[in-house]
């Protein structure tokens, strides 16, 4: 019985140095494709982030607002006017009053 015993716990440690050689193979590759990764990535210009506050959450809304309102502007006009001049007419002056417009959509009191 004891022999039967201690040839399983022989087994089961055989069968663990293999896995445990199999993950120190696969954490190896794993190191040496992050060390890859790392050197290709320290090369290249890092991204900025934006901020992430709610003030500036709030203020991008604001301005993707005022944007899509002069756009829609610009697209009825362009729909149903054919003169040229007025259409361009029409851009040029949103450019102009979008941060007129903004402020007299967001007023901050």
């Amino acid at each position: 019985m004891s022999k039967e015993r201690a040839r399983r716990r022989e087994e089961r440690q055989r069968e663990a140095a293999v896995m445990a050689a199999a993950r120190a193979a696969e954490a190896e590759r794993r190191e040496r494709r992050e060390a890859r990764v790392r050197t290709v990535t320290a090369r290249l210009p890092r991204r900025r982030t934006r901020p992430g506050g709610i003030l500036a959450e709030r203020r991008r809304k604001q301005v993707w607002a005022t944007g899509l309102l002069l756009l829609l502007v610009n697209l009825l006009v362009w729909a149903f006017s054919s003169d040229w001049p007025a259409r361009a007419m029409v851009l040029v002056v949103s450019l102009l009053v979008a941060p007129v417009l903004h402020t007299l959509l967001f007023r901050r009191t």
